[in-house]
């Protein structure tokens, strides 16, 4: 019995970590495919992960840096990269996997540190308008 719950005290931090991670590792469980558009022309398509579908219109929180869309006032629609700017994936230093767009109802201030966002993933292989992960009704937490 000693070992027993010595051996659930050794699991434990695991666990904790686990439930800790950092949700841009899973994002990046996507890759592409070419495919024809209705057009004829070639396109790159994401194909989503089995892991990464199950998130799909869940709530999730995503820490990150924000790239505007439009002047540096507030900010009611923008990217949330997992990198500063320079080595974004719009300066050309990272994947399409390390962006995601943010919807939010409030006007979020924009600012160079790492902010903490909470909202609705959603995950788009169809609507060219916009980028492939689209975090929704998204509020600030930090």
């Amino acid at each position: 019995m000693k070992h027993f719950i010595f051996s659930v005290f050794l699991l434990l931090p695991v666990v904790v970590v686990s439930q800790d991670q950092n949700f841009w590792d899973t994002l990046a469980k996507v890759r592409f495919e070419n495919r024809k558009d209705k057009s004829g022309y070639d396109v790159e398509v994401p194909v989503f992960s089995p892991p990464l579908l199950a998130f799909h219109n869940k709530k999730i929180t995503l820490k990150g840096y924000i790239i505007p869309l439009e002047e540096l006032g507030g900010q009611g629609r923008f990217m949330l990269s997992a990198l500063p700017f320079n080595l974004c994936f719009f300066c050309g230093a990272a994947g399409p996997e390390t962006v995601i767009e943010v919807q939010t109802p409030l006007k979020i201030p924009f600012t160079t540190k790492p902010i903490t966002l909470e909202g609705t993933l959603l995950l788009n292989d169809k609507d060219p308008n916009h980028h492939m992960y689209i975090l929704s009704a998204a509020k600030r937490l930090n």
